[in-house]
């Protein structure tokens, strides 16, 4: 092949993102058609967005992913879209695999209907194989994709930690994945999906990685309260009944404490992937994608769980590194199911139709600074929430409870500036922008209820009966 040639085919790869190493070996090859890269993507359960240091956060140690953080490209505003079940999870990893909006869901399995996300319809690892990859799963066993893991040629789960007394987080699962880069041939790039089980409670990381934190140093959340002003629709779900109320600063500080301990553990053990990734001369061509299902609240808003629309449940740290992936950070506004049609694109395979995920590389490549100007988050039947680059309105249904927050000025939600007459304009566009968001997604919920619920909670009542606290697991 003629160095013109060469050039033109080297560019037209170059659009696609792949690697100038995989170029320069391609032409040593006398073919244009280089080495694919690997995809390796690590999802956690329950990570909040603000648990990695390098990316905000000097009171956690994350010293491995901080340096894929750091040479990779950040999504500062990634989000899940929600839920209609308390289990987060269970929709959010079928999102990521499916590329599509919860309420398109029609997939059963036993009991449960239009949970799952069918595996007819385009997904993650049937993508990844018609591309060439070998594809291999391995994560949690329950609230997850299951009918798309089938699609996976290596698929298997982890048991949940609840029966231990301590555990090294996500050990096992990085252990088996460590196995199979070692043993696999290598004449197909690979597709690793590792989903696992932590920080999710039962929080008890090994001491070890407790020790590695003074508890009295870890601060309290910013927007930290002993009770939620009001409530919410899901104030007595079981992530609720892991604290007493009121939530004391004590009692928050523990968690946190052992919060902090996994997401440590899991980044030792997520050291050790990266690392035999360099030992087998795989790290250079791998294309690293790290972000968890959905956030959680431990004490912020006086709420425990990942059951709200508020910015620390709903979202979550999004990072890509690796071969022709940019340094730099985004506040676009993103969805976990961009990230399907985004490493569609970034290998050069075709992203299929149907998809409400989009493709984020033309973020990362610099052409655009985001693919949407609006957001939208729901939660059951009883939260509804839509912001753009700097307004965030939240809607609570069932009790006819509107909230506006200015996240340019007030990014924690500390100061709801519904009541001031000024904003009446602002909350009555947001409401139409909902009302739009809905008819697209196919959300049929109504945003006013003839009969609202009360709003009041009754706090002397939750301090004597319900939730107390209940054991985690």
């Amino acid at each position: 092949m003629n160095r013109r040639n060469f050039l033109k085919r080297a560019g037209a790869v170059a659009c696609l993102g792949l690697p100038a190493g995989a170029m320069k070996a391609a032409a040593r090859r006398g073919t244009d058609k280089p080495a694919k890269r690997n995809v390796l993507l690590i999802f956690t359960d329950d990570q909040r967005g603000d648990t990695i240091s390098a990316l905000g956060n000097p009171h956690i140690k994350t010293p491995n992913l901080d340096q894929i953080a750091r040479s990779g490209f950040a999504f500062d505003n990634t989000y899940c879209l929600g839920a209609d079940v308390g289990a987060v999870c269970l929709p959010s990893r079928n999102m990521l695999m499916s590329g599509r909006a919860y309420f398109r869901f029609e997939g059963k399995l036993g009991k449960n209907s239009r949970n799952y996300a069918s595996a007819d319809k385009p997904n993650f690892p049937d993508s990844m194989k018609a591309a060439g990859y070998e594809t291999y799963h391995h994560g949690k066993s329950g609230n997850t994709a299951r009918l798309i893991h089938k699609r996976f040629d290596h698929t298997k789960y982890v048991v949940h930690h609840n029966k231990f007394k301590s555990v090294q987080p996500g050990k096992i699962v990085v252990d088996d994945a460590i196995g199979f880069l070692k043993s696999r041939s290598r004449n197909k790039p690979f597709f690793m999906y590792l989903g696992v089980s932590e920080p999710h409670d039962l929080r008890i990381p090994a001491q070890e990685y407790l020790d590695m934190y003074r508890r009295q140093d870890i601060p309290l959340p910013k927007n930290y309260l002993p009770f939620h002003p009001f409530d919410n629709g899901e104030l007595t779900i079981r992530d609720e009944c892991l604290e007493a109320w009121p939530r004391t600063q004590e009692a928050i500080r523990g968690h946190l404490h052992e919060y902090y301990g996994m997401i440590t553990g899991l980044d030792h053990h997520f050291g050790r992937l990266f690392q035999t990734l360099k030992d087998l001369g795989q790290f250079e061509n791998t294309v690293i994608i790290f972000s968890s299902d959905n956030g959680l609240a431990i004490g912020s808003h006086g709420l425990m769980g990942k059951q709200s629309v508020y910015e620390h449940s709903g979202k979550v740290p999004l990072v890509f590194a690796g071969p022709s992936i940019p340094r730099g950070r985004s506040e676009a506004l993103v969805y976990l199911m961009d990230i399907f049609p985004t490493v569609c694109e970034l290998i050069g395979a075709p992203v299929p139709d149907g998809l409400d995920g989009r493709s984020l590389a033309c973020v990362i490549g610099g052409r655009k600074s985001g693919v949407r100007e609006t957001l939208f988050s729901s939660y059951r039947q009883c939260q509804r929430a839509v912001r753009d680059e700097r307004w965030k309105l939240i809607r609570y249904p069932l009790i006819n409870k509107t909230q506006l927050f200015d996240l340019r000025s007030d990014p924690h939600e500390t100061k709801d500036l519904s009541g001031d007459p000024s904003q009446a304009e602002r909350i009555e566009n947001m409401m139409a922008l909902i009302r739009r968001w809905q008819r697209k997604l196919g959300d049929e919920q109504p945003l006013t209820s003839e009969e609202p619920m009360p709003a009041q909670i009754d706090v002397e009542f939750f301090k004597k009966n319900a939730p107390q606290k209940t054991k985690q697991g």
